[in-house]
């Protein structure tokens, strides 16, 4: 998604079952949502600086360095192989790539 983010929302919304139409993408909409969701915007919300998540956790916790490969300083092998199985597994069929890193 970072590689190509323009072209993977796209994609992303075809999946969704809600395309851009012809008019949104020439309007800029697709650009518009990427800056909305960009990793700098979504981090500096208020609600993800002091808000909680319904379990009580800081939002804060769910965001780092936003650098790909990033992980690799918090998990374990084991955790990778684990989440990479279950990613792959959660996206058979869907028409999504999985990408190891």
């Amino acid at each position: 998604m970072k590689a190509e983010p323009s072209s993977q929302l796209k994609k992303l919304a075809e999946f969704s079952g809600c395309p851009f139409s012809q008019q949104e993408d020439n309007e800029g909409a697709i650009n518009e949502i990427l800056k909305l969701c960009c990793f700098t915007n979504m981090k500096n919300l208020e609600v993800n600086k002091s808000g909680k998540s319904i379990k009580g956790f800081s939002n804060a916790l769910f965001f780092r360095n936003g650098e790909i490969g990033n992980w690799r300083n918090d998990l374990t092998p084991e955790m990778v192989e684990r989440i990479d199985r279950i990613t792959e597994e959660k996206l058979k069929g869907s028409g999504l790539e999985f990408q190891h890193i």
